[in-house]
């Protein structure tokens, strides 16, 4: 499809790109890495089928978007999906499977099991973080698409690396600050434990929408000396019940990034009735737009959304879970796009 016959206002045609757009990587000025990888996945699965079917309910997505504009100028362009990280998720799921069934490593024989999947885990961030510096020295802005939460840390290290004292606005239900939880060093219940103890550059780790963490995990935040902050979905709820606007905690929760911010939206920061076949879906999420508004709140503030990742978009038997997760994904492209423009 050439793009001077392209109608944003027209269905997707066929064969088109993510969103039904006519844009390849080189001349998009966002680019999109799949990354279909859930070795780690301990409670419900499905997250590595989460880039292709995002690809495909994107293309009933409206492009003209009321609280961002267009966010398609310039081009956004999803890479084909690796079969090498489609043989690493395989190959991991396999090893991973009997330590899961046994609630962890605790013998010799799941052990070695848990070294596997430990070692595929090495490859695909070495992996992650190479093609994200690919596209980044190419000037784009590079988003993640899972796959579970363990898939953006190389993404995370190659941003962290162009923006030293970097923010992370973190969504999710939970902390993922557990050490090698299950035996799995790159769990996706690990993924901000790994960012912080690895990955000195990150400044703030800002966590929204938290509701289920282990006391650890609280123990980790409270000594971490402001570098992580969370924002716990039931405190929220009771300022909101005693008369706090949400536009009030919105700039409250930003004041804690630095100027430069990476978004890591796990979709189970939202009210599960949004994503009921995510993973570890957890009661009282936020609803659509009380996400977005905290996005709003980053570029209302100056602050620049220098990328993104959206990971655990576990699809069911409809386009539910993907449709959402599209119009997720299109929404964080919109802001990070609107803040570079002020």
């Amino acid at each position: 499809m050439k793009k001077s016959s392209f109608d944003p206002d027209g269905a997707a045609p066929e064969g088109s790109g993510i969103f039904g757009l006519p844009y390849s990587p080189e001349d998009a000025e966002v680019v999109l890495l799949p990354v279909p990888f859930e070795a780690t996945t301990s409670y419900g699965g499905g997250t590595s089928r989460g880039p292709s079917a995002i690809l495909e309910a994107s293309k009933q997505v409206d492009l003209f978007d009321i609280e961002t504009g267009r966010p398609y100028e310039g081009g956004i362009a999803m890479l084909p999906e690796s079969a090498k990280v489609k043989r690493w998720n395989a190959e991991g799921k396999r090893a991973a499977r009997p330590v899961v069934r046994a609630g962890g490593a605790h013998t010799k024989a799941l052990q070695k099991s848990a070294a596997k999947v430990n070692s595929i885990g090495d490859e695909l961030n070495r992996w992650v973080r190479t093609e994200t510096d690919r596209w980044l020295d190419r000037g784009k802005l590079v988003g993640i698409v899972g796959g579970d939460h363990s898939v953006p840390f190389g993404a995370i290290e190659a941003y962290a690396q162009r923006y030293p004292g970097i923010g992370i606005l973190h969504f999710d239900a939970h902390a993922d600050l557990r050490e090698a939880f299950e035996g799995f060093k790159w769990s996706h219940a690990s993924i901000f434990y790994n960012v912080a103890k690895h990955i000195s550059e990150v400044g703030r780790i800002v966590q929204v929408g938290i509701r289920d963490v282990g006391e650890r995990e609280v123990e980790k935040i409270r000594s971490s000396g402001g570098r992580i902050t969370s924002f716990f979905a039931p405190d929220l709820a009771t300022r909101r019940q005693e008369g706090e606007t949400w536009a009030r905690l919105c700039d409250e929760i930003v004041s804690h990034l630095p100027e430069a911010v990476y978004v890591s939206f796990d979709i189970d920061g939202l009210d599960p009735v949004l994503c009921p076949h995510t993973g570890t879906p957890v009661p009282g999420g936020l609803q659509f737009y009380e996400a977005t508004a905290v996005l709003a709140a980053v570029v209302r503030s100056g602050r620049k959304i220098v990328g993104f990742d959206l990971n655990e978009v576990a699809p069911g038997e409809d386009e539910w879970d993907a449709n959402v997760g599209a119009r997720i994904l299109y929404k964080l492209i919109g802001y990070a796009r609107q803040s570079q423009r002020r």
